[in-house]
């Protein structure tokens, strides 16, 4: 019989570079998460740190940053919960990396992932993995890939951990609801909430996978009313989105029932067909 995890979506609002008090709040998420039978739970992108990279105290906050990760295995382990602690920013000679964690619950690193498709803002300040294959890892949970926010736009990274014999996703991110320019923002304000519910459910469908996707949420004092994108899921095919949230900060818990992908993948037959050397060009053999 095919497990049911329970996942908690940490939609965290990263106070700009404050990584104490953001680790403060997160690991009372995580420590909620775990005392409701979690067996996973994710935090957005930059959640130490927020995105603020002209800011003089940034790096600092970077630097600031790298002793939580060992912090966050020690959780995993004394909550037995497995966490992928968003992303965190390394600093590296005159370059920045964004990396992404999953610690398996008996706080090993069972794998990592460096951000490869940057968004144009972060090009100045980030280096990407470039042509790094995308890999995924053996977890308590099964095979997992990690990918981070404007990578799920590319239909081949996804496409690659399936490849690999990812079953779940993992996408911590901070997308914003003005992350286009004006001219954009015009034709439609809630653009970027139309992009990421169609798209994070069209990866799920397209690859018969979870798609654990974990944005940054808005203040809890603006409510709703924040340029932060939210609408953290889980979305997985047949079903759609799972456990969806608003703007603000918060945390939704979703079963997540891997037979669902069984059913999916007897439905469609992606796998399958990936396997053929002409999936691409033919549906025959």
């Amino acid at each position: 019989m095919a497990p049911v995890h329970k996942v908690a979506l940490v939609q965290l609002y990263p106070i700009p570079l404050s990584p104490s008090k953001n680790f403060e709040k997160a690991a009372s998420f995580i420590r909620d998460a775990a005392a409701k039978g979690c067996h996973l739970a994710v935090l957005p992108e930059y959640h130490l740190t927020s995105w603020v990279p002209d800011e003089p105290g940034f790096k600092d906050a970077c630097n600031e940053s790298l002793p939580y990760i060992q912090k966050y295995q020690d959780l995993a382990k004394e909550l037995k919960i497995c966490i992928v602690p968003g992303s965190i920013i390394k600093p590296d000679r005159d370059t920045l990396l964004n990396i992404a964690y999953f610690i398996s619950w008996d706080g090993i690193i069972a794998g990592h992932y460096q951000k490869k498709n940057l968004w144009h803002p972060e090009r100045p300040h980030l280096e990407s993995s470039a042509h790094e294959p995308h890999r995924t890892f053996d977890t308590p949970l099964g095979r997992v890939g990690l990918l981070i926010c404007w990578d799920l736009a590319f239909p081949e990274a996804c496409r690659e951990l399936i490849r690999d014999g990812a079953k779940i996703i993992c996408i911590p991110a901070f997308w914003l609801m003005r992350d286009v320019p004006d001219e954009g923002y015009a034709l439609n304000p809630e653009g970027e909430a139309v992009f990421l519910n169609s798209t994070v459910v069209a990866r799920a469908f397209e690859n018969t996978c979870a798609i654990v996707f974990v944005n940054a949420g808005g203040p809890p004092e603006e409510g709703e009313n924040s340029v932060y994108a939210g609408l953290s899921q889980v979305a997985v095919p047949h079903l759609g989105a799972l456990g969806r949230l608003g703007g603000a900060e918060g945390m939704s818990i979703v079963d997540l029932d891997m037979h669902v992908l069984d059913v999916a993948e007897d439905s469609y037959k992606i796998r399958a067909d990936l396997q053929k050397n002409s999936w691409y060009r033919s549906t025959q053999d």
